[in-house]
């Protein structure tokens, strides 16, 4: 096998015209479901920034006769137990009233209940990566999404110059499924599949 190849100027100007460069402002949050509290898009849109989850196979290093042979284990979310979320924070505060509301439903401290069971898969966060005509190109779904911290809003009465205010919050998940132009790598979202036949996935 051959590795010449022309890794050149005149290569990355080709390959840039062909297939360009994500862009970081082509992402949106599409959904987020959590216990008793949805949200809909005149509040998704005050979303701020955001990020594509990690996913890491775990290194398991068997030794023999000194040498450290690396063998696969298994997968793991890094950072699924607190995705962060930084929102716009709207005029009447209505976003942080429906954090505030999940995160009672999850445990109320007044009256000692909640529901702080496993997060189920019909609660999730859906990610989506878009092209320059706001189509989406990839979709992740980070299932059994649950409230964990609503973050300190600060405001500065005596030096503020009205600026905007921002809204900070973590919500964790057990795992990511994905799909979109670029094959199906894991399942059809919303759909709970394993590994079929023939390389597809089958229902359970």
């Amino acid at each position: 096998m051959s590795y010449a190849n022309q890794q050149d100027i005149q290569e990355f100007y080709k390959v840039a015209q062909s297939r360009d460069f994500a862009r970081d402002f082509l992402f949106r949050i599409g959904d987020i479901s959590l216990p008793d509290v949805n949200f809909n898009d005149s509040e998704l849109v005050y979303v701020k920034s955001a990020e594509l989850p990690a996913r890491s196979i775990t290194n398991v290093a068997t030794p023999y006769m000194g040498l450290d042979f690396n063998v696969p284990g298994n997968t793991t979310y890094p950072g699924s137990d607190a995705y962060a979320l930084k929102f716009y924070l709207d005029a009447d505060s209505a976003l942080r009233s429906k954090m505030e509301q999940a995160s009672r439903t999850v445990f109320n401290d007044q009256f000692s209940t909640g529901q702080y069971n496993t997060p189920l898969p019909e609660h999730y966060i859906i990610l989506q990566q878009l092209d320059k005509a706001l189509n989406v190109t990839n979709t992740y779904k980070l299932v059994g999404a649950s409230i964990r911290d609503i973050q300190a809003t600060s405001y500065d009465m005596a030096a503020g110059n009205g600026g905007t205010v921002e809204l900070d919050a973590t919500i964790s998940y057990h795992y990511y499924e994905m799909s979109g132009k670029q094959g199906n790598p894991t399942a059809t979202i919303g759909e709970n599949t394993r590994p079929g036949g023939a390389g597809g996935f089958g229902n359970f």
